[in-house]
C-alpha cells in the first residue's frame, strides 16, 4: 500500500437515528389512559341512553295498572288496542308510503340537482348555492299558512300528495348540497374517458358516476325517509281525516286533556321507533361514508 493511499481520510461513521422507545407490551402506542377511564364515561353515557328506552319497553310490556320495574307478567294488549282501537295499523301504512315517496322524490330531484352544481358554472350559482343554505334557517312552521292556501287551491288538502311535497321541498337543499360535494369527489376524467369511448353524458353518468354515488344516495335517501317519518307539523295541518292521518299525528291523539293512556303511548312509540332502527341497522355503513364524504368539498 502506497503512502498516499494510507494517509487518505476515512469518512467518520454517520451515527445511527436513535428509535423511540418501544410501548409496553399490550399496551398501544396513543393508549396512555387506562381503559377504565375510558369504558367508565362511556358506559354511564349509555345507560342514561338506554334508561328512557327501557321506560318506554316497560311500560308497553306491562299490564295496566302495574308499577313493577320489570315487564312481568309480559302483555302485548297494549299494542293490540293501538293496532286495532287506535287505528295504528292505518298510520303506519300511511306513514310507510309517505317516507318511500318523499325518498324517491328527494333522491331523484336531488341527484340532478346535485349534478348541475358540481359539473357545471353559471352565472348564479354561487347566489343559487347561498340560497340553498339560507333557506335552512327557515322555520317550516313559518310558511305554513302560504303552503295551507296553495294546497287548498290546488285541491291537495287531506291528501297525502300535498305532505309528500312539502316534505320533498323542505329536503332538497341540503339533499343537492350533499350530493354535489359528493359528485366533486368523483374524477371527471373518469366521464371525459367514457365520452372518448363514444358513451353521452347520460351514458357516461349512468355506469360510470352512478354506481360511484351509492353511499351517498343512500345517506340522503335515510335522512329524506327519516324526517319524513318523525314529521309532525305538516301532516297535522294538511290532514284532516283520521284515515289518512300519519304516526306522530296518532301519537298525539292518544294524550288528551284530562288523561294519558302511558301503556297504549308507549306502544305506539315502540312500533313508530322499531320501522326506523331495523333500517338504520341494515345502511349505518353506508350512511357514515355518505355523510363523510359528502360533508368534504373535493
Amino acid at each position: 500500500m502506497s503512502v498516499k493511499e494510507a494517509t487518505k481520510t476515512v469518512p467518520a461513521p454517520v451515527p445511527a437515528t436513535p428509535q423511540p422507545p418501544r410501548p409496553a407490551k399490550g399496551r398501544r402506542a396513543w393508549d396512555e389512559a387506562p381503559r377504565w377511564q375510558i369504558y367508565l364515561p362511556l358506559g354511564i353515557y349509555l345507560i342514561f341512553t338506554l334508561i328512557p328506552f327501557y321506560w318506554i319497553l316497560l311500560f308497553s310490556l306491562r299490564p295496566a295498572g302495574s308499577t313493577s320495574l320489570v315487564p312481568w307478567p309480559m302483555t302485548f294488549d297494549h299494542f293490540e288496542k293501538v293496532w286495532t282501537e287506535r287505528s295504528f295499523g292505518t298510520y303506519f301504512t300511511n306513514s310507510v308510503l309517505v317516507g318511500v315517496a318523499t325518498l324517491i322524490m328527494t333522491t331523484l330531484v336531488a341527484l340532478a340537482g346535485g349534478y348541475a352544481l358540481a359539473r357545471f358554472d353559471f352565472k348564479v350559482k354561487r347566489a343559487f348555492m347561498l340560497g340553498l343554505l339560507c333557506s335552512q334557517f327557515v322555520p317550516g312552521a313559518l310558511l305554513l299558512v302560504p303552503l295551507f292556501e296553495i294546497f287548498a287551491e290546488l285541491q291537495m288538502i287531506n291528501s297525502l300528495g300535498s305532505v309528500i311535497l312539502a316534505e320533498t321541498v323542505f329536503q332538497l337543499p341540503l339533499s343537492m348540497i350533499l350530493i354535489s360535494n359528493f359528485i366533486k369527489n368523483v374524477p371527471y376524467s373518469l366521464e371525459e374517458a367514457a365520452w372518448v369511448d363514444g358513451c353521452n353524458r347520460m351514458t357516461a353518468f349512468r355506469i360510470v358516476v352512478l354506481p360511484l354515488l351509492r353511499p351517498g344516495l343512500i345517506a340522503v335517501g335515510s335522512f329524506a325517509f327519516v324526517h319524513s317519518w318523525n314529521h309532525f307539523l305538516f301532516a297535522l295541518m294538511f290532514l284532516n281525516n283520521q284515515d289518512k292521518q300519519t304516526i306522530p299525528v296518532g301519537l298525539n291523539s292518544l294524550m288528551s286533556a284530562d288523561s294519558v293512556d302511558l301503556g297504549a303511548l308507549a306502544a305506539g312509540g315502540i312500533i313508530a321507533a322499531v320501522p326506523v332502527v331495523i333500517v338504520f341497522a341494515f345502511i349505518q355503513k353506508w350512511l357514515i361514508t355518505g355523510f363523510s364524504a359528502g360533508a368534504v368539498k373535493g
